[in-house]
């Protein structure tokens, strides 16, 4: 982000969520050249980011999508994506739910045995079926997709019962598919999946892809260093070529990744609002608090999964150093975004950059607090425009149906 974020702060106010669109086009070209196998066709994962201005450059790219609701089908759609580069990766979907995706033209991706008989019993003539190839990887135990103790996916060891389905309807199983985590930077977890998942492949006879997933991760801490992207790249490619002189056909690849397109592309402007001292560690030494005018309704990731999140003092970044705990404006002890972090110390006022945002920010916000959500804004090609504008107070209670009360509120 190269524009002024105090211009950007005036411009759009505070707190502000920022788009780089170069870096999101940048990522996506990466991911395409490191993945030598023809045909390939990636999707992006939406519920990372599912802003119009971010989801429509990755569009641009070649990507289709990865949807996993019927929102983000209805937003893919809207985009202009054709049906058939939506895959609807369903999770506890509803039978209204199967319906309109089926009525849209999307793939269906089973992620158990009943939506599967479902789908048959529904007339559906083709799907693809998720399985959970037993390896699980991620950032944290909690966006683990795959494994023991996952809710999702079929068994990789319940494939007779998936072809049962085939025998005794007219429903074709046309894709094979997998997701084992979010935010691995581990490329032999990657390995080790594909393997297994292509073991189930060799099985089903009706194939046209293979979806080896998503869950790429990026470097969040400073010591963390980034995939070896062309080294899963080539070894994807080198595991589909095989699979596919076996299979005695070629197949799609694809891959569906999420927060690697859109992660470093975001940045969670935030101003100051509070600096307080207080003695209560356990050193005696006391602890800084640095308070924001933002929280986990607008970030949760910090709370949920204690991720980590590079903070700076873009107003004074050469302050002298202090340590601080960066804290937010929701009435919760966990609404931290770092402790004991050293940063240019902050004053009141100041502008601070909470990077690495843009994935699973905005995505996961809530008006918790009756605090409304914050404006978005995309910059592409050194441009600044607003994408989605700051939510008000009025527009937050709209959504209720007001009556007259006792109190005589409307």
């Amino acid at each position: 982000m190269t524009l002024d974020p105090h211009d950007l702060i005036a411009r759009f106010g505070s707190p502000l969520y920022v788009y780089d669109l170069d870096v999101v086009r940048a990522r996506a070209r990466a991911l395409k050249a490191a993945v030598t196998y023809r045909p390939f066709q990636p999707l992006y994962a939406i519920k990372a980011n599912a802003c119009p201005a971010v989801a429509g450059a990755i569009v641009g790219e070649g990507f289709g999508i990865d949807a996993v609701a019927p929102g983000e089908v209805a937003m893919a759609l809207r985009l202009g994506v054709a049906p058939e580069r939506v895959l609807y990766t369903e999770n506890n979907m509803t039978d209204a739910e199967q319906a309109e995706a089926v009525r849209q033209g999307v793939v269906i991706c089973a992620g158990s045995l009943d939506r599967l008989r479902r789908l048959a019993a529904a007339g559906v003539r083709e799907c693809a079926v998720r399985f959970n190839p037993d390896v699980g990887a991620g950032a944290h135990a909690k966006i683990h997709t795959a494994g023991a103790a996952s809710k999702f996916g079929v068994h990789h060891s319940q494939v007779d019962e998936v072809l049962a389905v085939e025998a005794g309807t007219g429903l074709r199983v046309v894709g094979c598919h997998m997701h084992i985590g979010s935010g691995s930077l581990d490329a032999d977890a990657f390995v080790r999946a594909m393997d297994v998942i292509l073991d189930v492949g060799r099985r089903l006879p009706h194939l046209r892809f293979v979806d080896f997933g998503g869950g790429i991760g990026i470097p969040y801490r400073p010591e963390e260093r980034a995939v070896d992207l062309p080294a899963l790249g080539a070894a994807a490619s080198a595991l589909m070529a095989d699979f596919c002189r076996a299979y005695g056909r070629p197949l799609e690849l694809r891959l569906e990744p999420g927060r690697f397109l859109v992660a470093e592309a975001g940045t969670l402007l935030t101003t100051v609002t509070s600096v307080k001292r207080n003695p209560d560690s356990s050193d005696g030494a006391g602890r800084t608090y640095v308070g924001c005018d933002t929280g986990f309704n607008h970030l949760i990731r910090p709370c949920m999964y204690d991720a980590y999140h590079r903070i700076e003092n873009l107003t004074r970044p050469h302050a002298v150093p202090a340590v601080i705990d960066v804290v937010g404006n929701i009435c919760e002890s966990g609404d931290v975004f770092a402790r004991d972090r050293q940063l240019p110390m902050p004053e009141l006022g100041d502008v601070l950059a909470i990077r690495d945002a843009g994935a699973y920010g905005l995505a996961m916000a809530s008006t918790y607090n009756l605090r409304p959500l914050p404006a978005e804004v995309a910059i592409d090609h050194g441009v600044a425009r607003l994408a989605r504008r700051r939510q008000s107070v009025d527009d937050l209670l709209a959504a209720w149906e007001w009556r007259e009360s006792a109190g005589g509120a409307r």
